[in-house]
């Protein structure tokens, strides 16, 4: 995660900031190392409370929030800053590590079999999600009936591409039992005898996955600010900065919302939460597509699904399948969130909602 990264990059410069202050509440109760556990008994009190939060993803969240606040143009400059030095820090491990690479630590390849694989790629679908961040962004693109497509698609096929060689030389350098850890690029640079690539790579890490961070807030006001203008949430939340034309409002809500939870939150329990909610979320966009197809098969369409219905079919079953992979209290605590969002859909967004108004018109 950015935390850990950013602790490994503090290390290197011989800072050491209490654990304390660097951990979730939720982290110390799940974990099963007794280090972290015991930070209840070693933290602060305050009223009996052992004052257990990460300051640092706090401050990032709050960072971050405020870039988006500036407008899009800036979060886009920021963003594709970032996005360079990633690609600069990826490169560098894969040259780095290739060099040390050892047929042994691939056998065997897949030491958990086909579950370890099913499970592992429902956890690893985090590292996908973004992508779909672009289409939030279609207001704000030039020409988005022609550039949204190819950047979805161009950015899923080039990610794709570097994860599986990353993964490749990750795997190839140290056994694979050494990587369960939270900043496994620089733990296996430091394992290899190259600890300070390792600390370049922390580096570049700590900046880069704040790209990841400003995807993802990105899109959610975004999402939010549609909700509103559609009458499924209030108005109040439809918002725009007339200076900067940013749904100021969405944003600040979704950013002091994240801020707060990363102060306490543990970081397997919100892979899990999202993933699973992303997931569903991508079967119903396929199955909405297909229905789509049928019932409106005249519409204009800039960019049409070939082969939709074993796509589309391929695609939800494909959804469902990694979602299965995901354990039960995921799917426990999605099913509270999805009960809360149907209570406040029937509770207001139904009796508001503007295409539902000018369906009942038509």
């Amino acid at each position: 995660s950015w935390g850990d990264y950013f602790n490994t990059l503090l290390h290197g410069f011989g800072v050491n900031v209490p654990a304390w202050l660097t951990t979730g509440y939720r982290t110390t109760l799940l974990s099963s190392d007794p280090a972290i556990h015991g930070l209840l008994a070693s933290a602060p009190h305050i009223a009996g409370i052992p004052i257990v939060v990460h300051v640092p993803a706090f401050a990032i969240v709050m960072l971050i929030t405020w870039l988006l606040l500036l407008g899009a143009r800036e979060s886009a400059t920021a963003n594709n800053v970032m996005v360079v030095i990633k690609l600069i820090a990826l490169s560098l491990f894969i040259v780095v590590g290739a060099t040390h690479l050892s047929a042994a630590n691939y056998h065997p390849f897949t030491p958990n079999g086909f579950r370890g694989i099913h499970q592992g790629a429902a956890i690893v679908f985090f590292a996908y999600i973004g992508f779909d961040a672009i289409s939030t962004a279609a207001e704000e693109t030039r020409n988005p009936q022609r550039n949204l497509p190819i950047g979805i698609l161009g950015g899923l096929a080039i990610c794709t591409l570097i994860y599986v060689i990353v993964g490749a030389v990750l795997t190839g350098m140290v056994p694979y039992r050494e990587l369960a850890v939270a900043d496994p690029l620089a733990r296996a640079l430091q394992l290899a005898g190259f600890a300070r690539v390792g600390g370049l790579v922390a580096l570049g890490a700590t900046v880069s996955m704040a790209a990841v961070l400003l995807v993802f807030q990105y899109g959610q006001p975004r999402i939010f600010f549609a909700m509103a203008r559609d009458g499924l949430l209030p108005q109040w939340a439809a918002r725009v900065s007339p200076k900067t034309h940013v749904p100021y409002v969405t944003t600040v809500v979704t950013g002091v919302f994240v801020a707060l939870w990363s102060l306490i939150g543990d970081a397997g329990e919100t892979y899990d939460l999202t993933n699973i909610g992303t997931l569903f979320a991508f079967m119903l966009v396929s199955v909405g597509v297909l229905v789509l197809r049928y019932k409106e098969p005249d519409r204009p369409r800039p960019f049409r699904v070939p082969f939709v219905w074993p796509v589309a079919v391929l695609s939800a079953a494909g959804c469902l399948f990694i979602m299965k992979g995901l354990p039960d209290v995921a799917w426990r605590r999605y099913g509270y969130w999805l009960a809360m969002g149907l209570i406040l859909y029937f509770a207001y967004g139904f009796h508001h909602s503007r295409i539902r108004g000018r369906q009942g018109q038509a």
